[in-house]
């Protein structure tokens, strides 16, 4: 998958793209976790020594190489509004599932060089653990101290011209609650003096699991969203910013859900 495959504003997966094998394998989800552990364990001796930002962007386009052959249907606008800003930005999104935290980076690469706002526990995970080593990471233990990390080393890497991303919410939620989604990401930008740029998305696709929660099953009937909204500069405190992102995302994910009960 080359550069130009993202070029336009909108990228929608062409018909056909699933894999014969997929669907030899009755779909079952070992196809896609075999094909997943192969693509981190392909970069993972680059990645444990000094991972840069070309090779991650490769490894996560394979991982939606993989997404794809399994099924899965992506439908990605916004594109030309990554391309407004030439400089850093915070991406501020919801936060639905393990995708969101794997394809993103093989999306945004060239046009920005992007690292995660994470669980500091993510960076101690085997083989995986090495992808997200330098991203900005939290405890979620002290609210404060939460803040306090992500003011200050996320404004570090925005100085060195690499554009956030975060995920406020807590915890991964099919349902959006505006009461857990907190305004980090607008006092980041703000302290950084850079843009934010909403990101709505749709991930249910690729399932929580029970017993290994990053290995659900796949759901073959819903539409992997993604949604870049216009640039926004933060103006005094960001309240209205931080409502115009919710109310953005919101929207995205009602009409998102309207359509599926449609099809």
């Amino acid at each position: 998958m080359n550069d130009s495959v993202f070029a336009a504003d909108t990228y929608i997966t062409p018909p056909g793209r699933e894999k014969l094998m997929h669907r030899l394998l009755f779909r079952c989800r070992i196809y896609y976790v075999l094909r997943f552990i192969g693509v981190v364990l392909r970069y993972w001796n680059i990645a444990r020594k000094d991972l840069d930002h070309k090779t991650w962007s490769r490894a996560s386009r394979d991982i939606f190489e993989v997404i794809e052959d399994c099924g899965g249907r992506f439908h990605i606008t916004g594109l030309d509004n990554l391309r407004k800003v030439k400089g850093p930005v915070v991406l501020v999104g919801n936060h639905m599932s393990m995708l969101e935290t794997q394809v993103p980076i093989g999306i945004i690469f060239p046009c920005k060089k992007v690292v995660y706002v994470i669980k500091e526990q993510l960076q101690t995970v085997p083989f995986f653990g090495a992808y997200v080593k330098k991203c900005i990471s939290v405890s979620r233990k002290s609210p404060a101290e939460d803040l306090r990390q992500v003011l200050m080393q996320g404004s570090e890497k925005i100085a060195s011209g690499l554009s956030v991303i975060i995920f406020p919410q807590a915890t991964r939620s099919v349902e959006f609650m505006p009461e857990k989604f907190n305004s980090l990401g607008i006092k980041l930008a703000k302290r950084a003096g850079v843009p934010v740029i909403p990101m709505a998305l749709k991930t249910d696709f690729w399932g929580n699991g029970t017993l290994i929660k990053d290995f659900g099953p796949l759901n073959l009937g819903k539409t992997i969203h993604f949604e870049f909204g216009e640039p926004i500069e933060i103006k005094g405190q960001g309240k209205q910013e931080h409502e115009h992102i919710m109310e953005f995302i919101q929207t995205r994910l009602a009409q998102w859900c309207a359509e599926e009960k449609q099809s």
